[in-house]
């Protein structure tokens, strides 16, 4: 799907689809969703440089989401940060009649607006991008409209117990299902993992993401490692990073909240964004800058998820969310997070990666894999600045 360059053309996203497309620099493309008076709409905008990007602290992308009228339901700009490393980056917007928004109520059209946001010295391709909307229905009975005052924001210890071994996956859309436990994991300069955890109304997620030590090499990386969490419409909660000098380093989230309906009404994206059950992604990036110092690798790498609480009961949806099941905890998830489901084989990734590259395409499902499969193929690193 294509982008329009204005309203007028712009192309109907619907939820429950994901969309491919590129984003040229510079541009700012247009989509369209057509939206009921009564559900919540989200719509979240992955992009990815292509390998040998070179990157500045500034360049990322925005998302907006402005009615028919112009008013403005919400904005949000991501960047790529002190690493220059390219990877995964993803910026969210929606329309919420819960808590309700002024300025955007009532069925009608509303527009989805991707901008691609460049420093002067960055490289000019395109970067490619995948969309996906999700619609969360309104609620049989009206229940809190302030978020909870007082939850456990205490950081809890690193989980321990034995190991196992869970290759992440590469993109949302082959996310490897995980649960509570310690995973390891094997990850190379330039590779992003994903991991999803079902994590139910009533239930609190931590998360500490380990980089071993190194066996050669001296120096210091910037950035080199960084832990993510998204929410199951893709959008961020929160991220954390930190530099790599060959020795051991551990990236570990924030406390963040139970999982319940009334978070929304929080105004920090910490609490906010876990307003929903269902699957919750850690994105694990290493920067391509830690090759420079300390070579190829892979290195290896241990993620540590607790998932705390007794679950309970949803608020009562009015009606079906579009994908179905999206805010909800199934047995079949519970079931994958268990066995680690079939995104877990890493040889069919890697081949499906090579394949893209072969035809001169990308499939966003695999760029984590891909994007550090092209790079030890070309030997191109990305400066840091």
């Amino acid at each position: 799907m294509t982008g329009a360059p204005g309203t007028t053309d712009a192309p109907l996203i619907e939820p429950g689809r994901t969309y491919r497309s590129s984003l040229p620099r510079g541009a700012k493309a247009y989509y369209r969703m057509e939206l009921d008076a009564v559900s919540n709409a989200y719509v979240s905008a992955t992009a990815v440089p292509r390998p040998g990007s070179v990157l500045s602290t500034s360049d990322g992308i925005r998302v907006s989401v402005q009615s028919a009228d112009s008013r403005s339901c919400s904005r949000e700009s991501v960047s790529f940060g002190a690493a220059h490393s390219p990877h995964p980056i993803t910026a969210w917007g929606a329309r919420t009649t819960s808590p309700a928004d002024p300025v955007c109520r009532g069925a009608g059209p509303y527009y989805v607006i991707v901008e691609r946001v460049d420093a002067a010295d960055s490289s000019p391709g395109a970067w490619d991008l995948e969309l996906a909307a999700a619609s969360e229905p309104g609620l049989t009975r009206t229940g809190a409209t302030s978020a909870p005052e007082a939850w456990d924001s205490a950081s809890p210890a690193p989980l321990t117990g034995r190991e196992q071994r869970r290759q992440g996956g590469a993109g949302f859309s082959r996310a490897v299902p995980v649960r509570q436990g310690v995973w390891r994991a094997a990850v190379s300069p330039g590779q992003t993992l994903f991991y999803k955890v079902p994590v139910d109304w009533g239930q609190q997620l931590s998360a500490t993401a380990e980089l071993g030590s190194s066996t050669g090499g001296r120096g210091f990386a910037v950035g080199a490692l960084s832990l993510a969490l998204h929410n199951p419409v893709r959008a961020r909660v929160e991220d954390t990073g930190v530099g790599y000098d060959g020795r051991q380093r551990t990236a570990t989230l924030a406390p963040v909240p139970p999982v319940e309906y009334a978070n929304r009404y929080a105004v920090t994206d910490r609490v906010n964004g876990m307003r929903f059950a269902g699957s919750y992604y850690l994105v694990v990036h290493l920067a391509e800058s830690v090759a420079e110092d300390f070579g190829d690798g892979p290195f290896g790498l241990t993620l540590r998820v607790r998932v705390a609480g007794a679950a309970h009961d949803g608020p009562g949806y009015a009606g079906r969310a579009v994908p179905r099941d999206a805010f909800e905890v199934t047995a079949a998830d519970r079931q994958a997070a268990a066995d680690g489901g079939a995104a877990g084989d890493d040889t069919a990734m890697k081949a499906l990666a090579a394949g893209g590259i072969g035809a001169g395409t990308l499939v966003l499902v695999v760029l984590g894999v891909w994007t550090a499969s092209a790079r030890r193929r070309a030997g191109v690193r990305v400066p840091v600045r």
